[in-house]
């Protein structure tokens, strides 16, 4: 059969100083039930400039510029340990908040966001030239006169938009009743949408495939966008292609918590493999909830609030081209109805599922892409090193089949694993931030087989307990055209001549 291929991938980050403090999920509670608390006049004194957030090691792994195993040389906390960083990297691009507002404004399609002019004409230039895939929606960048947006932000009717802890613009609600398009919820959809088509523009360059050639976009973020009648009815993947440029592509959205982006790959790789698509995109932006989601730990531990970047990635499905690394279609391991949510339970099921159809050993896998979630995040807030644990108990599965000694754990763990690079965004850690440095380990890199992993808790939507994951293996590609599971152009031929010719030869004889 052939397997389809991983043939790109883009990673963004978008510094947002002033929507940590404005939108996040954890300062809006303390506002409504504290509001006079020592953590919110603190939190501005804590949060980092827009160099320190590029000269931080784990922002520069995710978008590229360095290895996941240079962190292990590393003394944490990390945030200590400034590098030299670029805003722009192999795989995509640390966005400061001006350009991301802006960006907000483009990707409004119902006059919704209001920016003054002011900061309209000092952003507008830098879009303009960092962006040129955008210029047909340059002209959707205009100012306003925004002096009725405060009396709006504050009877709750749009939420403000800030920079530099001025406010800068507004998002209006898109409907006088219907919750599911007050303002809150249209921003944190506008920052979803704005990252995926950040991400979308991204993969465009590091592919570089033809935008007119993609066929499919699924988009697997955390938020649900739709209205009174459809609450999360989608579509941010065509929204997200509109914009991209991706004028040939369908779409659709696909949910699974933290665990949405591989169930996402999984399906693109069907499509691709089915024939149905030749090239097919998983995108997914970034939660603006999440922002400074432990910043109140963060403070206590005298540490910076390192929640401060909202996430978003691309990933292209093709079909094979003999080069890139194959999606092993026939080797998806999943966490079934049944299979129980004890760590242990859950592990073994997706580590193994997949690797017994195939006869393999746990140790037959180079490397294993989990939940690649920062320590220096998790570990202050109590959550601990969580791709640690994670290979901790990969290993001792391994042990207990007999696929690895006991003593070679340690060493196992180290080999086997890669320390946590990626923003605490929910889905964005899930195993996908590997996918870029995949496509280069399984093609000029040492390594022949990697397995994608993600987790998911379905119970956080009060509807399962549940647990929830899926993953697959990738293949060094090669370089073989596999057998095709159907038949050719010229059996077809052949049969149609031969058939023709019984016809004639019955005629005559007739």
């Amino acid at each position: 059969m052939s397997y389809p291929v991983l043939k790109g991938a883009s990673y963004v980050l978008i510094h947002t100083p002033d929507m940590i403090v404005q939108n996040g999920s954890t300062c809006n509670v303390e506002r409504a039930t504290n509001p006079d608390s020592e953590f919110l006049k603190e939190i501005n004194n804590n949060i980092r400039n827009y160099e320190d957030v590029v000269n931080y090691m784990p922002n520069q792994v995710y978008i590229g510029n360095n290895r996941p195993e240079e962190l292990k040389n590393m003394s944490m906390p990390w945030c200590n340990e400034k590098v030299e960083g670029n805003r722009f990297g192999k795989l995509g691009e640390i966005m400061p908040q001006d350009e991301f507002i802006a960006l907000m404004q483009i990707c409004d399609a119902f006059d919704l966001v209001k920016l003054c002019e002011k900061f309209v004409n000092e952003v507008k230039p830098k879009l303009e030239n960092n962006y040129p895939e955008l210029a047909q929606f340059i002209a959707k960048l205009k100012g306003d006169n925004i002096e009725e947006g405060l009396e709006l932000v504050n009877n709750h009717t749009a939420e403000g938009l800030y920079h530099e802890d001025k406010m800068v613009g507004y998002v209006k609600r898109a409907h006088d009743v219907d919750v599911n398009l007050n303002a809150h919820t249209m921003f944190e959809n506008l920052v979803v949408k704005a990252s995926g088509v950040l991400s979308a523009i991204h993969l465009l360059r590091s592919s570089k495939i033809n935008p007119l050639d993609i066929d499919y976009v699924i988009e697997c973020s955390e938020e649900a966008c739709g209205d009174i009648n459809q609450r999360g009815g989608g579509n941010f993947a065509k929204s997200i292609a509109e914009i991209a440029g991706y004028n040939n592509a369908t779409g659709s959205d696909t949910r699974g918590f933290c665990a949405a982006p591989t169930h996402a790959l999984i399906q693109a790789a069907a499509l691709v493999k089915s024939g149905i698509y030749k090239n097919v995109v998983v995108v997914a932006g970034g939660a603006s909830a999440k922002l400074g989601m432990n910043a109140k730990d963060h403070i206590k531990k005298g540490l910076p609030v390192l929640e401060d970047v909202v996430g978003g990635f691309a990933v292209l499905v093709s079909e094979n081209d003999g080069i890139n690394p194959i999606i092993r279609t026939d080797l998806v391991g999943k966490h079934n109805v049944g299979t129980g949510s004890s760590p242990q339970a859950v592990m073994t099921a997706l580590i193994t599922s997949g690797l017994d159809r195939a006869n393999l050993k746990i140790t037959d896998v180079d490397v294993f892409s989990v939940e690649m979630q920062n320590p220096d995040i998790t570990k202050p807030a109590g959550a601990g090193d969580v791709p640690e644990a994670n290979y901790k108990m990969i290993g001792a599965l391994a042990v207990k089949r007999g696929d690895l000694e006991k003593k070679e754990l340690k060493e196992f763990v180290a080999n086997k694993g890669l320390p946590g690079w990626a923003p605490t965004q929910g889905h964005i850690p899930s195993g996908v931030p590997y996918v870029g440095f995949c496509i280069d380990d399984l093609t000029t890199g040492d390594k022949n087989r990697a397995m994608i992993v993600g987790k998911g808790s379905l119970f956080l939507g009060r509807m399962t307990n549940l647990f929830d994951g899926v993953s697959f293996i990738v293949e060094r590609n090669n370089g073989v055209e596999e057998e095709s599971s159907g038949v050719s152009k010229e059996e077809v031929k052949k049969i149609i001549a031969e058939a023709l010719r019984k016809l004639a030869l019955d005629m005559i004889e007739e």
